[in-house]
């Protein structure tokens, strides 16, 4: 059972517009987007290239504001929504100068909490996200999934029950990113944080969802929203089974509709 106290824990769009002027033009990125993320699900955003999955978190976590529409968070609109959600982006930016340990404290540093009392509570957690024996060295000598588990931590110790997660392992091998994906179920199904996840990948997303949104082309929209039914906890033989066969082939044909 979790000792986190309860923070912002459901995240919701209505009908959020944002434009961006290139080169002198207007870009429409977002045109209607609606999302919900309900307390403790994990929620997944695919869709093509440039469709404006990057700028949903960016907008839901106060980096970017709204053309137009409602951003909430915990069924309240918010304006201001700085540092009330964790934010994780594919890149680790982990600090080369600072120790891992140091890193994954940046967040409770920044918010003025007790610098001993995270350090604390980071080293109770290295053994979980698997990295029990490495709060000493720099990132340069990890591997790019030790690497993310220390980013993933650094962001769960923000103490924030909801969280962005952008691509975290678009950048990794096969066979790294799948041991990622099942260790992050394992501590999603411990701690049950809500999750808005943005991926490219179709089996990820099915994988690791509760229900998937179909964003269209630019401008972004949603297009499908679709449940995920298949049994928790799962393994990765289940990427085998009918069931996800036919999630994947209606998941396959939203994706190709126009």
């Amino acid at each position: 059972m979790s000792s986190y106290p309860r923070a912002v824990s459901e995240l919701e769009l209505r009908q959020v517009h944002k434009a961006f002027r290139v080169d002198g033009k207007m870009v429409t990125a977002l045109a209607g987007v609606d999302v919900v993320a309900r307390k403790g699900e994990f929620v997944v955003l695919i869709g093509p290239s440039g469709c404006g999955k990057s700028t949903v978190l960016n907008i839901i976590c106060g980096l970017m504001q709204p053309d137009s529409g409602e951003v909430l968070l915990d069924g309240e609109p918010v304006q201001h929504r700085t540092g009330l959600v964790g934010y994780m982006l594919q890149k680790d930016l982990l600090l080369p100068w600072r120790k891992i340990l140091d890193n994954v404290i940046l967040g409770p540093e920044i918010s003025g909490r007790d610098r001993d009392g995270a350090r604390q509570e980071a080293v109770r957690l290295l053994p979980l996200f698997g990295l029990e024996g490495f709060e000493d060295s720099y990132p340069a000598t990890l591997s790019g999934g030790m690497r993310q588990r220390a980013a993933l931590l650094r962001t769960f110790l923000c103490r924030r029950n909801a969280m962005l997660l952008d691509e975290p392992f678009g950048a990794l091998d096969a066979f790294t990113r799948r041991g990622l994906q099942q260790w992050l179920l394992e501590v999603w199904e411990r701690f049950r944080q809500t999750i808005l996840f943005v991926t490219h990948d179709v089996d990820e997303a099915i994988y690791l969802a509760d229900r998937v949104y179909i964003m269209t082309a630019r401008p972004g929209r949603i297009k499908v929203e679709l449940d995920v039914s298949l049994p928790r906890p799962r393994q990765r033989e289940m990427i085998t089974c009918s069931e996800f066969a036919a999630v994947k082939a209606e998941l396959l044909a939203s994706l190709e509709a126009d």
